[in-house]
């Protein structure tokens, strides 16, 4: 037991994949014995809080009305609209961190359009591209893309000077310097940046689905509100949550796979 405390009480030390594990198992067992026992002991209004089973008996029932097709609908609208924001996103937060040109010109706007609420952007998306795919990944793309502009130019901009000077006095030009130091070294916490803007990506999704849609999980989740089916309510938020922690997974395994010396 002391041993254990010992493990768990040390800062930044490795404590095994058995009890890592273990406390994983038991961060998820513990809100869910206390969410199932105050929905079966009459503690929590199950108009507010519905308990664990009807939640499941929800799902079920969104199984048997077409909840594939609002998972894949979400998924493509995340997609789609997270990869364009990467697409325009990385490179132009590569130049802003990299020359000082750059950042005076695009910097101050990027950081007073990124504090703007995505939201707002909602009427102004339905002008621009319309009420179909467009407004939908519209909105998510503007929810992501101005924090992927900022975090990326600050991750370029912790790369050491000295390794630029180190580069230089070796006869590496500008193109080289960009691609072989900065670039390269930018790369792992770039991809730690694509984990966190895709979890910001699935939280806009609710939002995006405001714009005119029939079918989606966020559709799905306005839906029962209005009817006030918080059982339909909470399906839709764990599933939600189970694809955000899947995709989160999926960065984790990632960044293990090509930066294995990255802890």
């Amino acid at each position: 037991m002391g041993r254990i405390y010992q493990q768990v009480a040390a800062i930044r030390q490795d404590i095994g994949r058995p009890l890592y594990w273990s406390l994983a198992t038991l961060g998820f067992l513990l809100p869910l014995a206390g969410w199932f026992w105050a929905t079966n002991t009459g503690v929590a209004d199950p108009v507010f809080l519905p308990s664990p089973q009807a939640v499941w008996e929800s799902a079920q029932r969104w199984w048997a009305e077409g909840f594939w097709q609002d998972l894949w609908v979400s998924i493509y609208r995340v997609m789609v609209g997270f990869l364009l924001a990467v697409i325009i996103g990385v490179p132009l937060g590569v130049m802003i961190g990299s020359f000082k040109s750059a950042e005076a010109y695009f910097q101050p706007l990027n950081d007073f359009i990124r504090y703007m609420p995505a939201s707002a952007f909602i009427p102004l998306t339905i002008l621009w591209v319309g009420i179909g795919e467009g407004s939908k990944i519209a909105i998510i793309f503007i929810g992501v893309f101005f924090q992927i502009v900022v975090m990326t130019a600050d991750t370029v901009r912790r790369i050491p000077h000295s390794y630029l000077e180190a580069a230089s006095t070796l006869g590496a030009d500008r193109e080289e310097l960009l691609s072989l130091v900065i670039w390269r070294g930018s790369q792992p916490q770039l991809l730690d940046i694509l984990r966190v803007n895709m979890g910001w990506a699935w939280t806009y999704l609710v939002v995006a689905e405001l714009v005119a849609a029939n079918d989606g999980l966020g559709y799905a989740i306005l839906t029962a509100q209005r009817f006030l089916e918080t059982d339909r309510i909470f399906a839709g938020i764990l599933v939600i949550g189970l694809i955000g922690l899947l995709f989160d997974f999926s960065f984790r395994w990632l960044q293990r796979r090509l930066f294995p010396w990255v802890r």
